[in-house]
C-alpha cells in the first residue's frame, strides 16, 4: 500500500522500519542471541529507566552498602580468629596470665551480626524497589504493545505469525523483566564485591593477592571455551523446542482430522524424531553448561592451594597472622563468585538487549495512516456506496483490483459473486478500510471513507463471516459483543431473530453457558447462529454477509434467510456468495473475475445475457440436478 509514513518513534524521529528479528517457530528468542545494534537498543532502553532514576540511585546505593558490609565481615572475623588463636597458643605455652579475650571476640561477633543483618536488610530493600521498577516497565511495555496492535495495519498481521507477535508480548518482555529484577542490582553488587575484595586482599598481603589474581585468566579462558561450545547447542535446543511445540500445537488443534485420516502413527513418528533431536541438543547444552561451576571450583581450588602454601610460609616467618590467612581464603571465595556471575550476566545482557530490540522494532513498525484532523461525521447514514476506479494490490507491484467502479443505492441488496480469488472479500476489506486503496476512491453518501474516523466508519457496518469468531465467555456476552450497551432483553430478542434462542435454551446454563477457548462445546452451525445474532444486535446501517449461512443446515438456512430479508430491509447489504441460488432475489449482482466487475444486473437479466454469470449458475444447477437424478450408486459416487 502506498501510504505516507506519518508514524514517529518515541524520540520524535521518523521511523525506519527494519527487518523483524524473528527467532525459530513461535518467535522465541534464542539464549545468547545478540542485538543487531547493542548501543542503539541500550540507549532506547535507558529512556524507559529515566523516570525511575531516583529509585535506581537508591537501589545502587543500597546494593553498594549491602556488598560493603559483606566485604568487611571476613576482615573482622579474621581479627577475632587471630585473637582466639593467640589466646589458645598462649595458654598452651603456659604463659602467665594467658587467657582468651572473649570480650573482644564477643564484640566482634555482635558487630558481624549487625553488619550481616544490615546487609540482608539493604539487599531486601533494593530487591523490593527493583521489583517495583521492573513491573512498572513491564506494564508500560505491554501497554504500549497493546495500543500499538490497535494502530497496526491489517497488512502487518498478514505477513507475521501470531506466535511471533505473542512472543514479543510474553517471552521478550519477561526476559527484560527478569534482567531488571535479578541482574541489574547484581551487576552493581558484583562490581562492588570485586573491587572491595581486591582492596581488602591487598591490605592483607600484596604477594598473596598476586597469586590469587594470576589464576584468573585461566578461569576466563576455560569459561569462554565452554560458553562458545555450549552456545551452539543452546541455539539448536531452542530451534528443536520450537519445532516440538509447533508440532504438538498443530496435532492438538487438528486432532479430529488426524484421527479421521488415521494419522496418529505418522504424528507420533514425527514427534519422536523432533524429540530425539531436542534430547540430543538439550543433553549436550546442559552437560557443557554444567561444566562451568566444576571448572570454576577447580581454578578456585588451585588458588586455595597456592594461597595456603604461601600463607603458611608467611605465617611461619611471622609476616602474616593466622586470622588474616582465614580472611584471605574467604575473600578468594568471594572474589571468584562475582567474576563468574559477571560472565553469566554479560551473556544475559546480550539476550536482554536482543529481546528489547525485538520489542522496540515492533513498537516502531509503520502504523495505519492517522485519521484526518478535520474528520467528517454523518448525523445519519443513508447507505449510498460508490466505488470509483478503485485499484488495489496487497503488494503495490501486483495489482489485483483493476479500475473497479460501482454505485450502490441506499437500501439495495448487492450480491458479489465470482470464482475463488476473484477479489470478492478484498472489496469488502477495502470498504471497511482494513486496507487503503492504491488509487481511486470509495465513498459513503458522497464522502470519501478516508475522511471518516476509522471507528466511525466501521460502526456503520455489521459483519457476519464464514469463519466464526467467538471468545471465551458466556453466550450472552458473545452476542452482546455486537452492542456492549445492549440489555439482556435486547440480547434475547436478537437471538430470536437469528433463530438461535431455541437451541440456546436447550444448553446447560442457557445464555449463561460458558464457551471454551476453541468454542468446541457447541457445533459449527450454532456458532454461526450466534454470530448472526450478534449482527442483529449491532443494528448497522450497512450489512456485510460473507457466506453467512454456509455452516448451517438447509432448514435453518431457510429460516435465517427470512430473518435476513427483514434485517436487510431499508439497509444497504453486501452479500458474498458461492451458492448462487441464495442471491437470486438480490437487487443487483456484481459478477467479478480477476479483480474486475465483468457483469452486473439482477438474476434474470444476467441469465438472459448468457455470459459469465449464466455459465457459473448453470454449472452449479447442472451439478445439483445430476446429483438429484442419478441412480443411488452414481449419487453415492458423486457425493
Amino acid at each position: 500500500m502506498n501510504q505516507p509514513n506519518n508514524t514517529q518513534k518515541r524520540d520524535g524521529s521518523a521511523i525506519r522500519p527494519g527487518p523483524m528479528g524473528r527467532g525459530p517457530r513461535g518467535g522465541r528468542m534464542m539464549p545468547g542471541e545478540k542485538p543487531k545494534s547493542f548501543r542503539k537498543t541500550l540507549s532506547t532502553f535507558l529512556t524507559y529507566l529515566k523516570p525511575f532514576r531516583i529509585s535506581l540511585i537508591i537501589v545502587l546505593v543500597f546494593a553498594i552498602a549491602s556488598a560493603t558490609f559483606t566485604i568487611i565481615g571476613p576482615k573482622l572475623l579474621g581479627r577475632a580468629t587471630t585473637r582466639l588463636y593467640e589466646g589458645v597458643v598462649a595458654k598452651a605455652m603456659h604463659i602467665p596470665g594467658a587467657a582468651i579475650d572473649f570480650d573482644y571476640i564477643g564484640k566482634i561477633a555482635l558487630i558481624l551480626a549487625g553488619l550481616y543483618f544490615l546487609s540482608a536488610v539493604f539487599n531486601y530493600i533494593q530487591g523490593y524497589i527493583m521489583s517495583g521498577i521492573a513491573m512498572k516497565i513491564t506494564y508500560a511495555f505491554r501497554k504500549e504493545i497493546s495500543e500499538k496492535i490497535k494502530r497496526l495495519p491489517l497488512k502487518y498481521f498478514d505477513t507475521k505469525t501470531h506466535g511471533d507477535i505473542l512472543s514479543r508480548v510474553t517471552n521478550d518482555i519477561d526476559t527484560i523483566s527478569m534482567t531488571l529484577t535479578q541482574n541489574l542490582s547484581q551487576i552493581v553488587t558484583s562490581i562492588t564485591i570485586i573491587i572491595g575484595v581486591l582492596v581488602m586482599m591487598l591490605t592483607i598481603s600484596w604477594l598473596m593477592t598476586v597469586v590469587a589474581v594470576v589464576v584468573l585468566p585461566l578461569s576466563f579462558i576455560l569459561a569462554k571455551l565452554v560458553v562458545n561450545k555450549s552456545q551452539k547447542y543452546f541455539k539448536q535446543q531452542q530451534i528443536y523446542l520450537g519445532n516440538v511445540d509447533g508440532h504438538v500445537e498443530e496435532m492438538y488443534s487438528s486432532h479430529i482430522v488426524v484421527k479421521a485420516y488415521n494419522g496418529e502413527e505418522k504424528s507420533i513418528r514425527q514427534f519422536d524424531t523432533l524429540n530425539e533431536e531436542l534430547y540430543k541438543a538439550g543433553w549436550k547444552s546442559q552437560f557443557l553448561s554444567g561444566m562451568m561451576m566444576p571448572i570454576m571450583f577447580f581454578v578456585g581450588n588451585l588458588a586455595y592451594v597456592g594461597i595456603s602454601i604461601l600463607g603458611g610460609y608467611l605465617a611461619v616467618r611471622g609476616t602474616i597472622s593466622v586470622g588474616d590467612i582465614l580472611a584471605f581464603i574467604q575473600y578468594i571465595r568471594s572474589f571468584t563468585m562475582p567474576i563468574t556471575q559477571m560472565a553469566n550476566i554479560a551473556n544475559v545482557l546480550q539476550s536482554t538487549m536482543a529481546a528489547a530490540e525485538r520489542v522496540f522494532e515492533f513498537l516502531d513498525e509503520k502504523e495505519e495512516v492517522p485519521d484526518p484532523s478535520d474528520v467528517i461525521t454523518l448525523p445519519q447514514v443513508a447507505g449510498n456506496v460508490s466505488f470509483r476506479n478503485v485499484r488495489f494490490g496487497y503488494d503495490p507491484n501486483k495489482i489485483i483490483i483493476n479500475s473497479f467502479s460501482a454505485n450502490i443505492l441506499p437500501g439495495q441488496k448487492v450480491a458479489i459473486v465470482g470464482p475463488t480469488g476473484a477479489g470478492k472479500t478484498t472489496i469488502v476489506k477495502l470498504l471497511m478500510r482494513f486496507y487503503d486503496i492504491n488509487d481511486g476512491a470509495i465513498t459513503i453518501d458522497g464522502i470519501d471513507i478516508r475522511q471518516f474516523k476509522r471507528a466511525d466508519l466501521r460502526s456503520m457496518f455489521g459483519m457476519v463471516l464464514q469463519d466464526t469468531w467467538l471468545f471465551n465467555g458466556t453466550i450472552r456476552d458473545n452476542i452482546r459483543y455486537g452492542n456492549l450497551n445492549a440489555t439482556d432483553d435486547d440480547v434475547i430478542a436478537a437471538a430470536k431473530m437469528a433463530y438461535a434462542d431455541h437451541f440456546i435454551r436447550t444448553l446447560p446454563g442457557s445464555y449463561n453457558m460458558e464457551l471454551n477457548e476453541e468454542s468446541t462445546n457447541i457445533s459449527q452451525g450454532e456458532k454461526q447462529l450466534l454470530t448472526i445474532a450478534r449482527a442483529f444486535l449491532a443494528n448497522p446501517k450497512i450489512l456485510i454477509l460473507d457466506e453467512a449461512t454456509s455452516s448451517v443446515d438447509t432448514r435453518t438456512e431457510v429460516l435465517i434467510q427470512k430473518a435476513m430479508q427483514e434485517l436487510m430491509r431499508g439497509r444497504t447489504s453486501f452479500v458474498i456468495a458461492h451458492r448462487l441460488s441464495t442471491i437470486r432475489d438480490a437487487d443487483v449482482i456484481f459478477v467479478m473475475n480477476n479483480g474486475d466487475i465483468v457483469e452486473q444486473g439482477n438474476h434474470q437479466q444476467l441469465l438472459k445475457a448468457k455470459g459469465f454469470y449464466a455459465s457459473l449458475y448453470q454449472s452449479q444447477f447442472e451439478t445439483t440436478a445430476d446429483t438429484m437424478t442419478a441412480s443411488p450408486p452414481e449419487a453415492a459416487e458423486q457425493s
